[in-house]
């Protein structure tokens, strides 16, 4: 399913570094759809995972995954906050989709550094490191790298982002499938597939977190201004820059 080198169709000549492949990639898949870079991940970027927060959006990647490959390694962060509405819709997505290889991941050292769950008063980044960055980044270990449902249109800094990219601090590389969609497009897939929708949706919450640091958003009001309300946080954190978490939306 996975042939190393497989873009290279006259030779399986070796990359030298994950520059050079991410490089082939882009070019390859430059003009295709984001269910041809989906494919194309799978089978020509190596050991990959999806990494998924069963949020509001994360059904269509989920369902291209699924129709490529439905034992896609996909990786679920449960930071034992969260909404019991989206542990459900992962649930039901999963069943629905057909999805063989959804692992569930948690951190080991809650009891010990947040017994009371009182870490996110004091400390939203550290919070977050603790019972999201810190397990997914030692779940990725041993793959060569994990797709995202970065799109462009999300801020200044994404206006160029590629389909492909290497990972700063880490060498992965990271595949956003979805880079060059609008949210018209996202809403038009998910009503061409009959994808099912996430319950907070429809109550008032396009964007989904953690219950504590997740609230409603009024008409009007920017998508993610739920998220951490009333600070200058904005992000987990699970995205990094020369080994630093970043801020901006996943």
């Amino acid at each position: 399913m996975h042939p190393a080198n497989s873009l290279r169709d006259d030779a399986a000549i070796p990359f030298e570094t994950p520059e050079e492949k991410v490089a082939a990639l882009n070019n390859r898949y430059r003009h295709h759809s984001a269910t041809d870079v989906m494919q194309g991940a799978l089978r020509d970027a190596g050991r990959i995972a999806l990494v998924s927060s069963f949020g509001a959006e994360s059904v269509v990647l989920l369902h291209m995954a699924a129709v490529v490959d439905k034992s896609t390694p996909v990786l679920f962060i449960d930071t034992e906050m969260l909404f019991t509405e989206t542990l459900e819709y992962q649930q039901e997505v999963t069943e629905r989709l057909g999805l063989r290889n959804v692992r569930v991941i948690r951190a080991a050292d809650i009891a010990e550094k947040d017994p009371y769950g009182a870490l996110r008063f004091s400390d939203t980044d550290a919070c977050c490191a603790l019972r999201k960055t810190i397990p997914l980044q030692r779940a990725l270990d041993g793959y060569d790298g994990w797709i995202t449902g970065r799109k462009r249109f999300q801020s200044s800094t994404r206006a160029a982002l590629d389909f492909f990219e290497v990972e700063d601090g880490t060498g992965r590389i990271k595949v956003n499938p979805l880079a060059h969609w609008a949210p018209e497009d996202v809403r038009a897939y998910m009503d061409e597939n009959r994808l099912p929708r996430h319950p907070l949706v429809a109550q008032g919450y396009p964007s989904i977190g953690c219950w504590p640091c997740t609230s409603k958003v009024e008409e009007g009001e920017d998508p993610r201004s739920g998220r951490w309300r009333d600070s200058q946080k904005d992000e987990c954190g699970i995205h990094f820059v020369d080994g630093k978490a970043v801020r901006g939306p996943l």
